[in-house]
């Protein structure tokens, strides 16, 4: 692989070595399609490894597997598990799937992917894992970047692009670091061991398989530390009251700090925001590193950032050395993402999901001085049902709230807690929201013709509301 970390055309998508000597096994992966089944199948072809995969329909990451070695096959059938493979899948593969029947019928190891990063995991020297409720795919990418351009090769699995590069994952057999966006929605996190374990944050979510809201999630990362090695490292956002009921609990001792507003081992202070940037100067033990620029906006960022730079710090990296990366470093995709500037309006594209996320991602545009349309897809209708109030509360500092249809994910249609309900009710808070009936594109067109120019708009969800951006530019440009 090339060493060229700086070279922004450095080729991504080939793995330039010979296979290692790592065990000798296949992988099969269901769904090969999917952002994160994909970054799993790409590492372990970087690394050496034969790997087949099935999806419904073909994608830009069923080529890029492909290209890279896989046999792909389109459509789920029995046929496609050939010889004795480790079979991957995700939560949402159905026990009606004739892969996975077949793979039972045969008696094959079957992996969920959770298993599957954990196995990769295991075959570096230095396990870096970021979790936490908010800024997983942000910190595990800042840091990827860092490393790459720091010509550390490190090896990482992100869930989501990394636009200087426009990869979510990549691997090198000689890596000494492998960096990984842990995943607390359904528990598994507790099946990892990371050297170094940064948890930014902690919030009720993800109510399905939490019950009990936050106190659910502090218990599975009291599992996960108690599972760590002792000589392995947690990195915590003190400011967060979360972070603190989960530090008041937990039994492991090799705990660093980081923060803005309290006494910890890494702070930023001296915060200053422009449009859509900012900067501040780190603290580590009182005694000034440096300034950190970023052209990413928002307090939240801020953390972000923070974080990053206490694992730099603690595994050697000279500040001088590094700081000045952070300010290349233009986002995620779907993070605060520029997708459209064109006739005078500018559209921002953010995953944003949680009242939380939403809070802190329409706090970054807060001071800036255009009128702010925020289009708004709630994800889950479980979601919306638990933390209704909180999302009735998350969308004050805004001009214009256009609310699409719920995306379901899988679940089924409530008829009390669902956009229709929820326009009403912010109605009546005095917001000038509309609920846009039908799909993203049928929106867009809606929502285009009511656009002007010095708007700054900003599309909030994860799920297709993405395409938003480019419906809008469709109508635009006739």
């Amino acid at each position: 692989m090339n060493n060229n970390s700086n070279n922004t055309d450095k080729n991504f998508y080939s793995c330039d070595f010979s296979p290692c000597d790592f065990p000798s096994c296949d992988f099969h992966f269901i769904a090969i399609g999917g952002v994160g089944q994909s970054a799993l199948a790409k590492i372990l072809l970087c690394l050496g490894y034969k790997v087949s995969g099935s999806d419904i329909q073909e994608s830009k990451y069923t080529k890029l597997t492909q290209k890279l070695g896989a046999k792909i096959y389109i459509g789920h059938k029995k046929e496609n598990i050939k010889g004795t493979p480790k079979v991957v899948i995700s939560s949402a593969i159905k026990e009606d799937n004739p892969e996975l029947i077949r793979a039972k019928e045969l008696n094959l190891e079957i992996m969920h992917r959770s298993d599957c990063l954990k196995y990769i995991s295991e075959l570096f020297p230095c396990f870096i894992g970021f979790a936490g409720t908010h800024g997983k795919t942000t910190t595990s990418g800042l840091m990827s970047f860092v490393l790459e351009k720091l010509n550390q090769n490190p090896s990482y699995a992100i869930g989501g692009i990394i636009p200087t590069y426009n990869i979510n994952a990549n691997a090198d057999k000689n890596s000494k670091y492998f960096i990984a966006e842990l995943d607390e929605s359904d528990g598994t996190i507790q099946k990892y061991k990371p050297q170094k374990l940064v948890i930014n944050n902690l919030e009720a979510d993800h109510l399905d398989y939490y019950k009990n809201g936050l106190e659910d999630i502090i218990k599975t990362f009291e599992k996960t530390a108690s599972n760590m090695d002792e000589n392995s490292k947690i990195f915590v956002n003190i400011d967060n009251l979360g972070v603190q009921k989960f530090l008041s609990q937990t039994k492991f001792k090799n705990i660093i700090t980081y923060s803005i507003n309290s006494n910890s081992s890494y702070q930023a202070k001296n915060i200053i925001f422009s449009e859509l940037s900012s900067s501040f100067e780190v603290y580590k033990n009182n005694t000034l590193l440096g300034k950190i620029n970023l052209i990413i906006p928002g307090l939240h960022n801020i953390y972000n950032a923070l974080s990053v730079v206490s694992v730099l710090d603690d595994l050697g990296f000279k500040f001088s050395d590094y700081c000045g990366y952070f300010s290349e470093f233009s986002g995620m995709g779907r993070r605060f993402q520029l997708v459209y500037d064109k006739n005078g309006i500018k559209i921002i594209d953010d995953y944003a999901h949680h009242p939380s996320e939403i809070k802190s991602t329409l706090s970054a545009v807060k001071d800036i001085k255009k009128r702010k349309v925020v289009i708004f897809q709630p994800h889950r209708y479980t979601r919306l049902k638990a933390l209704w109030a909180e999302f009735l509360e998350s969308f004050n500092s805004i001009d214009i709230l256009y609310i699409l249809d719920v995306f379901c994910a899988g679940d089924k249609p409530d008829e009390t807690y669902n956009s229709q309900t929820f326009t009403k009710e912010i109605q009546k808070k005095g917001l000038s929201a509309k609920y846009v009936k039908g799909t993203v594109l049928q929106a867009a067109k809606e929502i285009a013709l009511n656009l002007k120019e010095g708007d700054l708009v900003l599309t909030l969800g994860a799920g297709d509301v993405t395409e938003i951006a480019g419906g809008i530019n469709d109508m635009l440009s006739k």
